[in-house]
């Protein structure tokens, strides 16, 4: 299988990854670990008795999953709300001896809305024909690009909300400054003229 990055973790490290997924759409995430063997100088390419934990928030910080998964996993989870998902791997590598403060290499590959579906699968179980399997895979991938927009309508409202939010708070400190000039001249004078009385210059 073709995985779409690599990455090396240490051996209490945790290595984490944000992805925008609009809401109610279904993430597959996919990785396989290997060893660094020192002896033979390269990775092993099984680790068996190797654990990765998977951790996963919502926008919210919310944790939708946290699962202790094998060498090599496969964890799904479907979300309910638009924006960063945070996705974290950390390896129960405290409890082997083969670790032994070296370094692990962890192959990822994270598939978001309509690249989750095995479409051949599909077409084996439903007796789909090759136009029928076309036509649902278009719907799909329409179905996905209306999520998609109504995610970025939703982080467009947001970014106007916080503008004008930002635009108001200036606005009002703005005022206060000419206010805090306004005051300070006018006590300024005050006391000028104080002063000068006091002296009988007026």
């Amino acid at each position: 299988m073709f995985y779409a990055l690599y990455f090396h973790i240490g051996e209490t490290e945790k290595k984490c990854f944000i992805e925008e997924i609009p809401d109610e759409t279904m993430v597959i995430g996919k990785y396989r670990t290997q060893l660094w063997d020192k002896q033979m100088g390269s990775f092993l390419q099984t680790t068996p008795g190797l654990g990765m934990h998977v951790e996963i928030k919502d926008p919210d910080t919310k944790i939708i999953l946290s699962r202790q998964y094998g060498s090599d996993g496969r964890f799904t989870f479907t979300s309910h709300t638009p924006g960063e998902h945070q996705i974290c791997l950390h390896s129960n590598s405290t409890k082997m001896a083969l670790f032994a403060g070296g370094k692990l290499r962890v192959h990822l590959d994270i598939q978001v809305g309509e690249h989750t579906n095995n479409y051949p699968e599909i077409a084996a179980k439903d007796k789909l024909t090759e136009l029928q399997l076309r036509a649902r895979q278009l719907l799909d991938q329409v179905e996905q690009i209306q999520k998609e927009q109504n995610y970025q309508q939703y982080r467009e409202e947001r970014f106007r909300m916080t503008s004008e939010s930002t635009n108001q708070h200036v606005l009002w400190w703005s005022i206060a400054q000419t206010l805090i000039l306004i005051f300070t001249g006018i006590w300024q004078l005050k006391h000028l003229k104080s002063f000068f009385e006091a002296k009988k210059l007026v």
